[in-house]
């Protein structure tokens, strides 16, 4: 009984707007836009129930002027002294020794815990995949730093 109640109040709030219809305005412009809402629509022409509406294409962006040679466009670049570079990249150079230099430490350490690990048996470990699942852990992160080492490696042979 309540639910026969509520379903016929839903109807009667949204049964009337969803009647309302679809109506095209064009604006001064030459816009065309639709809408299905009744305050909106005066002055729009009422669209038949049975035309799809299609969909309206975006706006194109304005178009921008190509550069030139010697253009604003290069001049206002920033632009930083050879001095200037050349500490950023000693920094960075130096940075990334430090960083390399901690994850070949950590992978050491790491390499240490997984061999440890390895050589220790439990009880409990009668079946082999025991043992290789309390591994996993410690071999994910052997490799992990091993792909850092290899990232870092390469980002220092990428530099200038």
């Amino acid at each position: 009984m309540r639910k026969s109640v509520l379903l016929g109040l839903a109807l009667a709030i949204f049964g009337s707007s969803a009647s309302a219809g679809i109506y095209k305005c064009v604006d001064s412009q030459g816009r065309i836009t639709y809408t299905n809402d009744v305050d909106n629509a005066k002055g729009c022409s009422k669209l038949d129930e049975d035309l799809p509406v299609s969909s309206v294409p975006a706006l194109k962006a304005p178009a921008r002027p190509a550069p030139q040679a010697g253009g604003t466009a290069e001049r206002d670049f920033p632009r930083v002294s050879p001095d200037e570079q050349q500490s950023r990249d000693e920094s960075r150079r130096s940075i990334l020794d430090s960083e390399l230099k901690a994850e070949q430490k950590a992978l050491a350490d790491a390499e240490k815990a997984f061999a440890e690990q390895d050589s220790i048996r439990f009880g409990d470990e009668r079946n082999y995949q025991k043992k290789l699942d309390r591994l996993e852990p410690f071999k994910q992160q052997v490799e992990l730093h091993r792909r850092n080492i290899e990232a870092l490696q390469k980002e220092i042979t990428n530099l200038r």
